[in-house]
Order: structure tokens, then sequence, then C-alpha cells
């Protein structure tokens, strides 16, 4: 597009510059603009990037702003009243010049990301697909996503995430999708939405678009997403692990770090093998079957596809260092992605078995409640020892405690809690890490790593 055609689409005012200066890209990180980027300054809780304008002026890109123009401006610069509103209304317009392209939206409370690149996986065989980069599925990160669509492209799979009311609306105004997964409802974010029922209606906000053509994919294990199946304008189908699914799993069996399951669904059974764990991984690969064969794909190009699967950096990666096993799957956390790690490691554990979780963020009035769960869970499951990370996890320790984990440790911080795990190691454990981001548990993880790459 030119700066004049991104004004016109926006509302913009074009303050100063070339109206016909050409722009191919579009970047809210100051560091990674060009001459013919679009620079968009977001104003942060912490920083207003409007302060990293004339660095981007100076590189040749043009500039939204909320200001008036640098005095002298070496570049176009686009007076608009609000940045992030202009960036989703232009990744908007960009998106409407993609009419055939098949739009997957995936969102749920756990497991987006990890759905999202299986089912990117299962299509990548037969078509041309883009997908969301890492977990850019926010208010910022998903707008800025759709400008990575290109004429190549024959579907997209685009993370959509929410945390409070009305984000999901202004998220399917720009991504209109025509396909959508709904992983499960769970807890999190449950601080801002108060109930789960809340969270639900919130993210199927994400059929905002849909004509009677579209599919919405449910996760039927889920009561709460069961009881979206009837009632719709548009087709729901069902999967999971129950048979009442329209697809669901059998005979699941696990090698090594693969899992091979009988997809059953169409009056078909088809054996699929993933180079995932887990139960979970499970559901995102019927998922991801079932939405690849609706856009025509065959069994074999789907299981080709599944195959090449990769687990997002992060999200239950394993690290095998010598006669250890560390599961990275400290990117996040929530009571029910948490349990799901804990099945994970006891399944993989042939040894002594290691959690070492940390607090779990925005879970509100319910959080003492949720984390003393996952603690119970933790004990139920079987797993040798727990080093409890934080305030909150505190919770989660007792919980331990209380279901007869006799191998239970608090730490206040990531440093603290690794010099204990060193001391628990022994010849063929096996750790999981685990944390909200906030708690930055994946540091604990790079010091293992660098350790075992020290000697």
């Amino acid at each position: 597009m030119t700066v004049g055609e991104i004004a016109q689409l926006t509302g913009g005012r074009l303050l100063c510059g070339d109206p016909d200066k050409i722009i191919d890209n579009v970047q809210y990180d100051s560091r990674a603009v060009n001459e013919n980027s679009l620079f968009v300054p977001i104003k942060g809780e912490k920083v207003d990037a409007h302060k990293f304008i004339d660095q981007c002026l100076a590189k040749g890109a043009a500039s939204f702003t909320e200001y008036d123009a640098p005095e002298n401006a070496p570049s176009p610069c686009i007076g608009v009243d609000n940045t992030l509103a202009a960036l989703q209304q232009l990744a908007g317009a960009y998106r409407s010049q993609f009419a055939g392209l098949h739009l997957i939206g995936v969102t749920g409370s756990v497991g987006k990301t990890s759905t999202k690149e299986m089912i990117a996986a299962a299509l990548s065989a037969g078509l041309n697909v883009m997908k969301t980069s890492g977990n850019k599925n926010s208010q910022i990160g998903m707008p800025s996503t759709m400008f990575d669509i290109s004429d190549e492209n024959q579907a997209a799979v685009i993370e959509m995430g929410m945390s409070e009311f009305g984000e999901m609306d202004r998220l399917c105004d720009i991504a209109r999708p025509e396909i959508a997964v709904m992983t499960n409802i769970g807890t999190a974010h449950i601080e801002n939405l108060k109930t789960q029922e809340n969270i639900r209606a919130e993210k199927f906000r994400i059929t905002k678009h849909f004509s009677k053509d579209s599919v919405l994919f449910l996760n039927g294990d889920d009561p709460l997403l069961r009881q979206l199946k009837e009632g719709q304008s548009f087709r729901t189908v069902t999967f999971g692990i129950n048979s009442d699914n329209d697809y669901y799993a059998q005979d699941i069996t696990t090698e090594g770090f693969s899992t091979s399951f009988v997809c059953v669904g169409d009056g078909k059974r088809t054996c699929f093998t993933i180079p995932a764990l887990g139960i979970h991984s499970v559901k995102n690969a019927l998922a991801a079957a079932a939405v690849a064969r609706h856009l025509g794909l065959s069994d074999d190009v789907i299981a080709k596809g599944l195959a090449s699967y990769k687990n997002a950096p992060m999200r239950q990666q394993i690290h095998q260092l010598g006669s250890y096993t560390i599961i990275d799957d400290s990117y996040n956390a929530s009571p029910e992605a948490t349990k799901v790690s804990i099945d994970v490691l006891k399944s993989v554990s042939k040894n002594q078995s290691i959690a070492v979780l940390a607090d779990m963020l925005e879970l509100g009035q319910q959080s003492a409640q949720l984390h003393r769960s996952v603690g119970e869970h933790l004990a139920k499951t079987g797993i040798d020892c727990l080093i409890a990370i934080g305030s909150q996890s505190e919770n989660t320790a007792q919980g331990a405690k209380d279901q007869g984990c006799k191998n239970v440790i608090t730490a206040d911080n990531n440093d603290e809690a690794y010099k204990k795990l060193k001391e628990l190691l022994t010849d063929g454990c096996t750790v999981l890490v685990k944390g909200s981001r906030g708690m930055h548990t994946d540091e604990i993880v790079k010091k293992l790593i660098e350790d075992y790459s020290a000697g």
C-alpha cells in the first residue's frame, strides 16, 4: 500500500511526507523497521513508543502518530486518534483483500498455540499455510499477524486470545474467520471475566461473522463447550476422547515421545502418529484432522502433516540432558494446563519425577483454591517431588502435602528453586518446569541446559 492509501483506510491525516511512498511491512517494534516499514507506536503501561518515532523516520520508515509530526521529519507521518485502533483498522482492510483464503481462528483457555501448530502441521502437507508466529494472539499481536498473509497462502491458522470483555469482537472484526476451533473453557483470566460462563460467551464471539457455511469445531469433552453444539445457524463438529463426539480417538499408545491413535470419524478409522505426548495432544490432533478433512485433504496427506508437528518453544519441549529428561512447559500456566502437564510428567517418568511449579497469575479470588487443587492433583497422580515457587504456590505445596506427597519444597524465586532442584537430580529423573509467563520459569530450564553444555 502507499502512505496515502493507509491514511485513507484508517481515517488518518497525512501530516508530512510523500503520499506515494510504498509500504510493504508494518512494525510495532522500532528495532525491526526498515525503509519500507510503517511504524505503529503503541502507548503501553510503562512505555509510550512514540519516543522511538524519530529513529524510525531516520531509517526511512513512515509512522503513525497521535501527536504532531516531528519538526523536519524526513519520512511521512500519519496522524491518527489512536495508534492501536489504526493498526487494527488497517489489518482488517488488508485481510479483506484475501476473500478466497480459508481462515481458521483458534481460541480457548488452554492450548491455543499447540492446537494452532497442530492444525497448521496437518494442513501444510497439502496446502500453502500461514500461521500465527509464536503466540501473537493479542489486540496488538493478532492484527500484526494479518500482514503476514500473502497471495500464495491458501489457508491461515490464526490464534485469537482475549482476557477482557469486548476483545474477541475486535479480533473477529479484523480476522473474520470462516472456521473456528474452541479448545476448552478454563479459569485463565477469570479475575477479569468472573465466571467460566462469561469466558465461554466471550470466546464464542469468534463466530461473530459466521455464515451458514461456516464451521465451529468444539472440544466435546468440555461440558461447557458441548452445550454449544446444538441450536446454531452454522455447522458444529465435536472432537475428543469420548465416543459421543463426531471425531474421537481409540487405541491410544505411546512409544518414546510419540503417540499413536485411531481417529474415528466420518465413518472412517484412520491411524495417526504425532511426535507429542498426552491426551491433550491427541485432542489437538483430532481437531486438526477434522479441520483438514473439512478442507478436502486426504488422510494420507493429513498423516504426513501431523507427523511433522513440532511443539512451540517452552510448550512441553523435551530436553534430554544426559540421563535427565526436562519437560520445558514454562511459557505459561493455568490450573487446567498444569494438571495436564503433571499427567504427562507421570506418563514419561521411569524413575524419579520432579515438578517445578511457579505461581499461576490472574486467578483473582479463586487463586488459593485453584493452586491448592493443582497440588492435590500432583499428589494423587503420584509425582515424587514438588518444588513450589512464589507466594501463591505455597497453596500448591499445602494441597500436595494434604494428599500425602512427602517431598514438598518451597522457594521464593527461580534461583532458590534451581539450587534446590540441582540437589535433587538423580540419574534417570524427569523434571517438569511450569509457571505463568510473569514468573519466568524458563530461566530454570536455561540454567539446566547451560550447566549440561558446560559439562
